[in-house]
């Protein structure tokens, strides 16, 4: 056991699946479509397995960005875009990849593979999948390398780590009437859609202009000129404050039925705009007329080992909920973002050039190490905890198999689950 302390794993038989689904177009749209795409699946084919699958196809239309439209790693807002039949696939892909998430679960209850490992190996997809979206949604959009981006990054990992926050205290997952998982992916996947079409230049146009809400003095006078784009991540803040009040609601709700204090679980809030700050502070450096990493080629890895870092630090709440331990306030790869932060900086704290990132190639020599220290770091974790968990239950994580009371690898439908 080289991760998990083996209390944590002894916790591991106590782990059982909570969770809700308010959606109405998950209920009487989705569901019914996602029982029967599960039928198709053969039972021998492992739930984690269908899961990595759909985070392949989103790494897949990662690729595609960086094959058709290179620039946007490397020049201000990218060139023309990539062809406009590749948004396509991106809203392919991205539904897909939705399908898959929803029907591994259904796929686990049929093989009888149900357990946390699953919930471990499909959070951890999720986490990576966030980042991958951003950057996408933002080609789509036309921001660009800009604020815009990093706040619709900002926001979108916070829907993710309330939403993993709210399901340690309350020990189930919640999705409400608007959930990112169900309304709003389908949102992105109609974005990707409409860009198909009009191209990504389509987002520039004035939002009231195009929604002629300009014929009304009032509401020129007092709503500022956005471009559709911008008015889509002033909608997506609305979405944000909502779902942090929900969230907050049931944990509240949790803790006061069980006796507990409602109050303190807000200070497990504080890792992740703590960690924000951070990295918005690395970005915010002086160092040059324009930061250095944001109006650079480097913007995309920059984001890229962000979304790494955040993918490490929720899967270590998830493992903390699914084996009863103390929530991990703390994470180790924040030393490597202060180090970084404080170091691009020093001209604003201190009045002395960085030591390490005073010139772009010494930046982008520390940044695309950032990447792979945060790549390492969260794949060490992966596999520990992987085969931690894998040994502990005498399962496997991509065949439907366990071990039978001999030691012995046995196929799912040659042996009572249950008595395992």
């Amino acid at each position: 056991m080289g991760y998990v302390p083996q209390h944590a794993l002894d916790n591991l038989k106590k782990y059982s699946y909570k969770g809700v689904d308010k959606s109405l177009v998950s209920r009487y749209v989705l569901q019914p479509f996602w029982n029967w795409f599960v039928t198709l699946w053969p039972t021998w084919i492992a739930p984690n397995t269908i899961t990595l699958t759909g985070l392949s196809l989103v790494l897949i239309n990662f690729g595609t960005l960086i094959y058709y439209d290179p620039k946007f790693l490397t020049e201000k807002g990218g060139a023309d875009g990539p062809p406009h039949w590749v948004y396509f696939t991106w809203a392919a892909g991205l539904f897909l990849y939705q399908t898959l998430d929803a029907i591994d679960g259904k796929q686990a209850r049929r093989t009888g593979m149900a357990g946390p490992l699953g919930e471990m190996f499909d959070h951890g997809c999720d986490a990576l999948n966030t980042t991958l979206e951003v950057i996408l949604c933002a080609r789509a959009l036309n921001l660009g390398r800009s604020w815009w981006t990093v706040a619709s990054q900002i926001a979108t990992l916070a829907n993710f780590y309330l939403t993993t926050w709210e399901e340690y205290h309350t020990g189930q997952l919640f999705l409400g009437i608007f959930s990112g998982p169900v309304e709003g992916i389908l949102s992105i996947v109609l974005l990707y859609t409409v860009t198909g079409f009009t191209g990504p230049e389509f987002w520039d146009r004035d939002f009231l202009a195009f929604t002629r809400l300009d014929r009304y003095p009032i509401v020129v006078q007092y709503v500022p000129k956005l471009g559709l784009n911008d008015a889509f991540m002033v909608f997506g803040g609305f979405v944000l404050a909502f779902n942090i009040v929900n969230s907050y609601y049931n944990v509240y709700k949790s803790r006061v039925s069980s006796g507990q204090g409602p109050f303190i679980p807000l200070l497990f809030l504080l890792p992740f705009p703590i960690s924000v700050a951070m990295e918005v502070f690395w970005l915010s450096s002086p160092s040059f007329k324009e930061s250095q990493i944001l109006h650079s080629a480097l913007f995309v890895p920059f984001l890229c080992a962000w979304g790494l870092q955040f993918a490490h630090q929720v899967s270590r709440i998830i493992l903390a909920h699914v084996t009863k331990q103390p929530f991990p306030y703390w994470d180790s790869m924040w030393i490597w973002s202060i180090v970084g932060a404080i170091d691009a900086n020093l001209p604003r704290l201190i009045n002395r050039p960085p030591l390490i990132q005073n010139t772009l190639p010494r930046t982008a020599l520390f940044v695309y190490v950032t990447l792979a220290v945060a790549f390492l770091s969260y794949a060490r974790f992966c596999y520990l905890v992987i085969n931690d968990i894998t040994n502990y239950l005498g399962i496997a994580c991509f065949t439907v198999r366990k071990r039978d009371r001999a030691g012995e690898w046995v196929g799912a439908s040659e042996v009572n689950i249950k008595k395992l």
